[in-house]
């Protein structure tokens, strides 16, 4: 539920406040929809064990791929301006125009687009409360695998009686 409330937001932002995403926006809305997914399958399985300890496993490599995406987007939006790589002609010409790794290793790497900061709330910029989303989902996923780790033995073993 709360992954649909930041990709609605997201796409709110994009057809209502007219706020064009960068490539890395788009890079992770596609780990958010991991995140969401590997959920899914997650609450799905209640009971359990091992089927929710893969979809956090998976929860945690998307977030840990929307921390890379998020921090370098950060990263570019704090760059002095002289240091900011030029802007790119956008995720379409590159589909249409670019060899598909090509295209989606930009989509990692961002441009000069990601570092304009068009919208904030108290006082962070879009990049910077996705980064704190994802590292509160991967913090989220982790507790679950090393809960499910240290449980393994614990919930396995038949009780013997002396």
């Amino acid at each position: 539920m709360l992954v649909a409330g930041l990709l609605g937001y997201a796409y709110y932002a994009q057809y209502q406040l007219y706020l064009d995403p960068c490539p890395l926006c788009i890079t992770q809305r596609a780990f958010y929809a991991g995140i969401g997914i590997a959920a899914i399958i997650g609450f799905s399985s209640i009971g359990r064990r091992s089927l929710q300890t893969l979809a956090a496993s998976l929860m945690g490599v998307a977030a840990s791929g929307g921390i890379l995406t998020a921090s370098r987007q950060v990263w570019l939006q704090h760059l002095p301006p002289e240091q900011v790589p030029e802007c790119g002609p956008g995720l379409q010409y590159w589909l249409d125009n670019m060899p598909l790794l090509q295209t989606i290793s930009l989509l990692f790497k961002g441009d000069g687009n990601c570092a304009e900061v068009h919208w904030r709330f108290l006082g962070f910029s879009m990049g910077e409360w996705s980064l704190a989303w994802f590292m509160a989902f991967f913090l989220a996923a982790l507790f679950v695998v090393v809960k499910a780790i240290a449980n393994r033995g614990v919930a396995g073993e038949p009780t013997t009686v002396q």
